[in-house]
Order: C-alpha cells, then structure tokens, then sequence
C-alpha cells in the first residue's frame, strides 16, 4: 500500500508541472539551479549516481551459485555477465531466484536443524558426495546430514566474499537512493526517467539483498562431505543416464529459469547445478506461491515504479508513449500471465486448447517483454538531453536535519 501510495504521489507531482505550462516555467523560476541560493547537482552527477547504484544492484548483490570447479577465470566471469544481463533485462527472475532459495534454506534449516547458511549452501551446490556430485536434492539430504552438521557455520562463512557489515553496507546504499527520491518528492523536485529506473532496481536489490542475507556469497569451490555409514545415497541405486538438454526448446529453459523447476537434473549427471537452481521442498502449492510472489507480485511492482513517470516532462510525444506502453506492459504482463494460468487450472485443466493459449501467450510475453524493458532502458538515458533546470537542484536536506 505504501508502495502504491508513493507512485500515485510521484505520478501527481510530475502531472502537475507538465499538465500545466505556467506551472512547469514557475517551478523553473523557484527551483532553478542558481548556486548562490540552492545547492545543485551535474548532469555528471545524476548520470555518474545512478550507474553506480545499477552496477551495485545488478552486479554486486548476485549471489551465484557454486560453479563447476573446472571452469576458467574467463568462463567465470562471462557467467556473471549473463546473470547481470538476466537482472538488468528481467529482475523478477532473480527476485523470484532469490525467494525459492530463502524458503528452502529456511525449511531445510528447521528440518534437519542446521543453520540457515547451511540450508543456503545446499540449494547453491556448495556440498558435493566423494564422488564430486552435487548434494542437491531432497532425498539426498538424510545420507549426508550428519557430515553436513559436522561443518562449522563459520567455515562456511569464510568461503564468502562478503561478511555481515558489507552486506549492510549495500543494503543501506540501495535504502539511500530510495531515500534520495523520496526527498525529492517530499520537495517538489523532479526524478528524472534515469532515476525512475534506477529507483525501480534499488527497490528490488534491497528485497534480493535481504533473501541472500544468509547466503555466501561468489563461493567458486565446494566442500565434499562423506555419506554417513549407516545411509547411502538413494540417487545411487537409480539409473541415471547423462543428461539431454539439446532437445530442450528455447521456451523450455526459460520456462525452467523463471519456475525454477529443472526436471531433467540429475546431481549424478554434473559437477554443478543450474545457475538458477533451487531444492524443490513441500507441495505444488508452496512452489507456486513463492513464483508468484517473487517473479509476479515483484515484477508488477518494477513496472508500476516506472508508471510513476506517467505524467513526466518528456521531450517528445512519441519518447512519452513509449514509456508509458512499456512500463504499462511490464506492470500489468506478470499479473495477466498469472490470472490466466490460475483460470486455466481452474476451469479448463488438462486441456489442450487451454495449453496452447496459454503457452502462445508466454511465448508473446517471453519475445516483447524485454524488448519493452530495453525501451525502457534507451529512454532512460535519451530523455536525459532535455531537461527542465529544477532537475538540477539538489535536495535540502536542512529541512530534515537542523543545522546541517
């Protein structure tokens, strides 16, 4: 609610300067940027702030998972670029990443009593069998658990890159921009469509930053943990053939990055698991709350934030009515995509008209979604070239903190 209060705020004050000109060469005149009076900001500023806090809540705060132990410092880090493309193109997927790992830890730390970080290192491939396969999926856990227990928290801990005071760090730089744009509205001085956008990843890089508190973080080996005497490993006694992902469609994989549902994974046909990968606990009806939580609830929020330059100065028509399509898409598709597979479910299961809609409707979504999102991102730095001078002001923070 308070979310959806701050947009409608936004969305005012920024109709309010270009519904009325008056208004807009008034606001200039008060709010422009005369250094003598008010303390104002570059267009370096403005542009060298928000890349720093994108590059912070795309880069910075992913928490991959383990990677296979033979990939090379190049593979490495083209693996990271992939998922930073991933955030920047469609932050929900990470979100909602993020939110089946902190469920699973969670669970998996009250069920076999370890701790959190415990449960996180399961679900990232941190533990792997003599063998130098992954323990990764539920069944498998019983016949590691009491080595698993053996392992101190605190050395799991010292495989992170980060510690607990880094991770505040980032989570209160995200928390600062927020605060930034909300000084701005409290005072009547513009966001610009670059600060809309960014607003948009800090407020999704604290939520991701908070699910991955417990997480370690860039872990590039495992820790090989032995079956207990008396268990063995049930994935064992199956027959396990190596895994075909070669026929899998395009649709198929990012069917299963954003569900999270790997059904042709077998830990005894890798060294590593997926990069989105997470243990499936409980029933459908968990997994499916937490998609719907993290990938469409989150998603409708990142494109209701840059609804909230609805009503912004744009310097042309046609710059305005993309953004205002696209943003409109990005926050409406989630919630569509969802109520159409629930009405699906509901009245028409198993059908295969039904199925075809829906999948036609994916695949729609799947191709113009991010072409929207890149619209979004261009305009962000385009709309940049025109701008009205209050957007140079900077915020007053005297009027919060005496004396400053």
């Amino acid at each position: 609610m308070l979310f959806w209060i701050f947009v409608f705020l936004l969305t005012k004050q920024s109709g309010l300067t270009q519904g009325h000109p008056d208004l807009l060469s008034r606001a200039a005149t008060e709010a422009s940027c005369d250094c003598t009076i008010n303390s104002c900001r570059t267009l370096f500023d403005i542009v060298w702030g928000c890349l720093a806090t994108i590059f912070a809540c795309t880069w910075v705060a992913l928490h991959q998972n383990v990677p296979d132990p033979d990939l090379g410092h190049f593979a490495l880090l083209m693996r990271k670029l992939r998922m930073m493309l991933v955030t920047i193109i469609a932050p929900e997927v990470i979100v909602g990443f993020a939110a089946r790992q902190f469920v699973s830890a969670r669970w998996i730390s009250k069920e076999f009593n370890v701790s959190k970080t415990h449960g996180f290192f399961c679900n990232m491939g941190g533990f792997v069998s003599e063998e130098g396969y992954p323990v990764s999926k539920m069944k498998q856990l019983p016949a590691y658990i009491s080595t698993i227990r053996k392992i101190k928290k605190a050395d799991i801990e010292d495989k992170s890159k980060g510690d607990t005071l880094s991770k505040g760090v980032a989570i209160a730089q995200g928390l600062w921009f927020v605060t930034q744009c909300l000084a701005r509205v409290s005072q009547r001085l513009p966001l610009t469509e670059l600060e809309v956008a960014t607003l948009a990843f800090a407020v999704l890089s604290v939520v991701i930053r908070l699910l991955w508190f417990h997480k370690p973080l860039d872990v590039q080996q495992p820790i090989v943990v032995a079956r207990s005497e008396v268990e063995i490993d049930p994935l064992q006694e199956e027959d396990i053939t190596p895994m075909n992902n070669s026929s899998d469609t395009l649709l198929d994989k990012l069917a299963s990055a954003i569900d999270g549902k790997y059904k042709e994974y077998s830990p005894l046909a890798s060294t590593s698991v997926p990069s989105l990968y997470s243990i499936e606990i409980g029933t459908e009806d968990i997994h499916w709350f937490v998609n719907f939580a993290g990938v469409c609830g989150v998603g409708s929020i990142f494109g209701g934030i840059h609804c909230a330059a609805w009503n912004a100065p744009f310097p042309s028509m046609a710059e305005m009515w993309i953004w205002r399509i696209s943003s409109a898409f990005i926050a409406a598709y989630p919630v569509l995509i969802t109520l159409l597979a629930v009405a699906a479910d509901e009245w028409a299961p198993n059908n295969d008209i039904t199925d075809a809609v829906f999948g036609s409707f994916m695949v729609f979504g799947i191709v113009v979604y991010p072409i929207f999102r890149l619209f979004l991102i261009i305009l962000s730095f385009t709309t940049l070239r025109s701008l009205p001078p209050s957007a140079f002001v900077d915020v007053n923070w005297s009027n919060y903190i005496p004396h400053l």
